[in-house]
């Protein structure tokens, strides 16, 4: 495989000092990188903004651009609240339990955990941008993790068959999306 690992993921952010301390005080993170520009690198366009970024444990990071003269949200506001979010991975269950009581004594507001399919188990909360996060740790045994990859095509095959996408072709212009060959 060519892609060995997250390098980051960036999302907008109101004030990039409040970001980072939230990253970084409340959840561990480390601030290892930032950089401003008045001109956008890759398209040239003025856009002033600064970009941070902050790493977790394997080298990947989750990264934030400051835009203080751009319009536009923090994120898709005609998306459901739950659909958009970025997922942390934490080493195990109790880790999870006590990352929860932990946000809580912060005062972070925190939902979960809850069970997904005994694949993972999650607790969700907010980033001071409105950003959506949770906190994930595998519940999954290896025996079931096989089961799960094996039947994985023909869920979603099945999710094809059974669903109107009438709704699909409304959003996309006619264009379905990929199809599987």
């Amino acid at each position: 495989m060519i892609i060995k690992r997250l390098h980051h993921a960036a999302f907008r952010c109101r004030d990039a000092r409040e970001t980072v301390d939230f990253y970084v005080e409340k959840l561990g993170l480390k601030f290892v990188h930032a950089m401003g520009e008045d001109h956008v690198p890759s398209t040239g366009e003025y856009s002033p903004h600064v970009h941070i970024f902050l790493e977790m444990e394997d080298g990947s990071c989750i990264a934030f651009f400051e835009l203080p003269k751009d319009s536009g949200n923090m994120k898709d506001m005609e998306m459901p609240e739950w659909v958009q979010h970025f997922a942390f991975k934490v080493e195990s269950l109790d880790v999870l339990k006590a990352e929860k009581e932990r946000l809580e004594s912060l005062g972070v507001d925190v939902l979960g955990p809850i069970n997904h399919d005994d694949f993972i188990m999650s607790i969700y909360f907010f980033d001071p941008n409105g950003h959506r996060l949770e906190f994930t740790a595998d519940t999954c045994a290896v025996e079931r993790k096989k089961v799960f990859n094996d039947e994985a095509y023909e869920v979603l095959d099945l999710w094809s068959e059974t669903h109107d996408w009438s709704q699909r072709e409304k959003m996309f212009g006619g264009k379905t999306g990929y199809e599987r060959k």
